[in-house]
C-alpha cells in the first residue's frame, strides 16, 4: 500500500450484484491522495464521481477492494467506528447545502460538535470563530430561509469545519450557486487548503475549478482515464 492520507486499492462498486439489472459503477480504482493536496474529480454524469466520494467518506462500502484513511482499512471498522471516523476526520460540503431549516446558522454549525460531545463553552467559541471565518458573524441567528444560497453554502462550509477535520470532501459545492458566488466559495475552500493544509477533494463539472487543483482525476464509465 502506498503512503497517503487516502488510498483506494482496487475499488469496485457493483449495484444489484448477481441480478439482471446489475451495474458496476466503479471498476478497479487505484488512487493515492497525500495530506494537504487539493484534488478535483471530473467526469460526465454516471461516470462514478459521487460513488467514489461516498466510498472515500465511508457512506458506502466497496464490492471489492479497500479504502484506507490514515492507513486504516475502512472495511475493518464497524458502523460505530465509521461514524466516529467521519465525525472526527472528515468534513462534508454538499451541492444542496443540507442545512436543517428549523435551526439557525449558529445551531447548524454547532450540531457536529454536539454529536462529538464538545463542551458548550468550546462550541460557542468555535462557532463564533467559524462564522467570522466565512464572513457571516452578523448572521448567527438567521435560519437558512433567511439567507441567500451563497450564505447558506458558507454556513455549510463552516459546519464542515466544526470538528477540525483534516479532509474536506465537497460534492459539486457550487452547483446551485451563481458564478460569482461559486467563485467565492471555491476561494474559501482553497484558502483552507493552502493556509491550513487541509486535504481538499472536490467533485465538479467546472473545468475552471479543476484547473486550480494540484491533481485532476478524470472518470469515465467507472474507470480513471
Amino acid at each position: 500500500m502506498s503512503e497517503g492520507v487516502i488510498v483506494c486499492d482496487g475499488l469496485v462498486k457493483t449495484y444489484n450484484a448477481g441480478k439482471l439489472n446489475e451495474f458496476t459503477a466503479l471498476k478497479n480504482i487505484n488512487l493515492t491522495i497525500k495530506e494537504g493536496e487539493y484534488v478535483s474529480i471530473m467526469g460526465p454524469s454516471g461516470s462514478g464521481k459521487s460513488t467514489l466520494l461516498n466510498l472515500i467518506s465511508c457512506l458506502d462500502s466497496p464490492t471489492k477492494g479497500e479504502v484506507y484513511l490514515d492507513e486504516t482499512g475502512i472495511s475493518t471498522l464497524n458502523d460505530l467506528e465509521k461514524s466516529r471516523l467521519r465525525r472526527e476526520k472528515l468534513g462534508f460540503v454538499f451541492q444542496k447545502f443540507n442545512l436543517i431549516p428549523t435551526m439557525t446558522s449558529f445551531e447548524n454549525i454547532e450540531l457536529p460538535m454536539r454529536f462529538k460531545g464538545t463542551s458548550l463553552k468550546e462550541r460557542k467559541k468555535k462557532v463564533k470563530e467559524l462564522l467570522s471565518l466565512v464572513g457571516l458573524a452578523a448572521k448567527s441567528a438567521n435560519k437558512p430561509t433567511e439567507m441567500s444560497g451563497g450564505e447558506q453554502q458558507r454556513v455549510a462550509v463552516a459546519r464542515a469545519l466544526a470538528n477540525n477535520p483534516k479532509i474536506i470532501l465537497a460534492d459539486e459545492p457550487t452547483g446551485n450557486l451563481d458564478t460569482e458566488t461559486g467563485k467565492k466559495i471555491i476561494e474559501l475552500l482553497m484558502k483552507l487548503n493552502r493556509e491550513e493544509k487541509r486535504t481538499l477533494i472536490i467533485v465538479t463539472h467546472d473545468s475552471k475549478i479543476a484547473e486550480k487543483s494540484d491533481y485532476l482525476i478524470k472518470l469515465l464509465d467507472g474507470r480513471v482515464i
